[in-house]
């Protein structure tokens, strides 16, 4: 059967009942005949949905999102297929046929479409209760918009025929001959449409909710991914500007001051398995070990090991070397902060032989209580500490007021300070420093400082090649990063800033789906 521009298929979840809200989004699928009648059904319905997300979470956004940019590699420490390499090497072509970003189209419109039956078939639902009804519609839209956020950045871009397209907009259940019909709609169209579903779902989601709901989306996740949005909108390529930044300002402004949330007091704590859903986080992708076949668990700890470390640096860590640190992301950090203690190692010691392996890795999500890729550890999608860089950033473009700026910077490098690091370094006596208007010649280096912050504060949580391509500092960075790490030299060209249509997406419907410029156009 031939791809589908977009992922049709009937959907359903699993139909057994359990008591919280992590042991109800395991992504199974049933026949849907019979189903969406009741509360129940729906409520399950839209875990279904929270439970899909993990297919993305697992490995796909860590490539297009991490391993893209300057803080990660693979190709070289894994060796990994020829037609995957584009997406770590510039050099190397990146092709409509990398399995990478054809499972981001598959994974984020598989979501996509469960919400779409949420929300397409909740009317025909009675509820005890209308505020319940309305949380899971709010639900569903606040992880629509976050799935069409994600396709809009991955490949939302200037297509061949030189129009700045987004990805087919689905907004309801629909045929497969209704799929083939479906063309590009504008970037612009797509980021109408996720603010939309986002500004729907802050006015309908709860601030929060009880322990075994824990996880959900709230009003405080939508309007932080809201301040995100008109970030990106802000920037590169749409361009929008300072009134966008504005927008941002706004809807940082409510979070920091209503919503409650909290920067913990160790950095550490963020990435501790038995502190998840911690008071900083905004939305978390809910993982749970020890379920059937580890359905509901996590894969980093044996994916992000040293390659071929064995059982030398996790329980289980015979492959690894996926998401491997770059040795310029080691050298961001400053000396001795504490954060690259909990995020990274720069080596690792051979218990049997003694030598010291040259294998850089991530350990900010090691598990230690368990191995395999079955792991408890949440992935962290949108937390206070990131809009407080989006709010002194925009505060900066906007010609604000920087020393607020600066304030909420400093809170970021007082809260890593204060982080256990290193053993076997001593902490300087100025480590982290507070910074002051005077450290900085201009707006500029000022702006440099805060994208740095984001850059350490953030590691490896799949957000710095989105954080490049906004600013329009993409060129710069990646053609210096590839030199200093030994890539193969390469001309640059704004091409890349866009992932490929999909190949299978192409060949579906040849003619119909315009592919983004510098790519093959069937």
């Amino acid at each position: 059967m031939k791809f589908l521009p977009i992922a049709i298929c009937c959907i359903l979840v699993m139909g057994s009942c359990k008591k919280s809200f992590i042991d109800l989004n395991d992504p199974s699928n049933l026949n849907s005949d019979g189903f969406y009648k009741t509360e129940t059904d729906m409520n399950q319905a839209v875990l279904s949905a929270y439970g899909n997300l993990r297919s993305s979470y697992n490995s796909t956004f860590i490539k297009v999102g991490e391993t893209r940019s300057d803080n990660t590699t693979f190709s070289w420490l894994s060796g990994s297929p020829a037609n995957e390499n584009g997406v770590d090497i510039f050099a190397w072509p990146l092709l409509p046929e990398n399995s990478y970003s054809t499972d981001c189209w598959n994974n984020c419109y598989n979501v996509i479409l469960r919400c779409n039956i949420v929300i397409g078939r909740i009317d025909k639902v009675t509820f005890k209760s209308d505020a319940t009804k309305k949380q899971y519609i709010g639900e569903a839209k606040f992880l629509r918009g976050l799935m069409y956020f994600w396709m809009a950045r991955v490949f939302g871009g200037f297509s061949s025929d030189g129009k700045l397209l987004g990805v087919p907009h689905v907004d309801k259940e629909i045929t497969p001959a209704e799929a083939y019909k479906i063309l590009r709609p504008t970037l612009q169209d797509n980021y109408d449409m996720i603010v939309a579903d986002l500004t729907d779902a802050e006015a309908s989601l709860p601030a929060s909710y009880g322990a075994g709901d824990k996880g959900r989306a709230t009003k405080w996740g939508a309007k932080g991914l809201l301040c995100k949005v008109y970030m990106t909108m802000a920037g590169y390529p749409l361009n929008k500007g300072n009134a966008y930044y504005t927008l941002a300002i706004q809807k940082a402004t409510d979070v920091i001051n209503n919503s409650g949330a909290a920067l913990v007091p160790s950095y550490k704590d963020l990435f501790d398995v038995a502190k998840k859903n911690s008071t900083e986080s905004l939305f978390e992708v809910q993982y749970k070990k020890g379920s059937p076949n580890g359905a509901t668990g996590s894969p980093w700890n044996n994916d992000f090991a040293p390659r071929f470390s064995n059982k030398e640096v996790v329980l289980v860590g015979d492959k690894g070397g996926t998401n491997a640190p770059t040795g310029d992301m080691s050298a961001a950090y400053e000396n001795a902060d504490p954060r690259k203690y909990v995020s990274m190692r720069d080596f690792w010691i051979n218990a049997k032989t003694g030598q010291v392996q040259n294998d850089r890795y991530v350990c900010k999500y090691y598990d230690v209580s368990t191995s395999g890729s079955d792991n408890g550890n949440n992935w962290i999608e949108l937390r206070l500490a990131d809009i407080y860089l989006l709010y002194a950033e925009a505060l900066v473009r906007t010609g604000g007021d920087k020393t607020v700026a600066l304030t909420y910077v400093n809170k970021i490098r007082q809260r890593a300070r204060n982080t256990p690091g290193d053993p076997a370094i001593t902490k300087p006596a100025d480590l982290l420093k507070d910074y002051s208007i005077a450290d900085f010649a201009d707006d500029n280096a000022l702006l440099l400082a805060i994208e740095r912050e984001r850059r350490v504060e953030l590691a490896f949580e799949n957000h710095r090649w989105f954080d490049l391509v906004r600013t329009g500092r993409a060129q710069a960075v990646m053609v210096a990063e590839q030199a200093n790490d030994g890539f193969p030299p390469f001309a640059w060209s704004d091409n890349v800033l866009a992932y490929p249509i999909p190949l299978t997406v192409m060949q579906s419907n040849p003619g119909q789906i315009t592919q983004n410029k510098g790519y093959t156009q069937l």
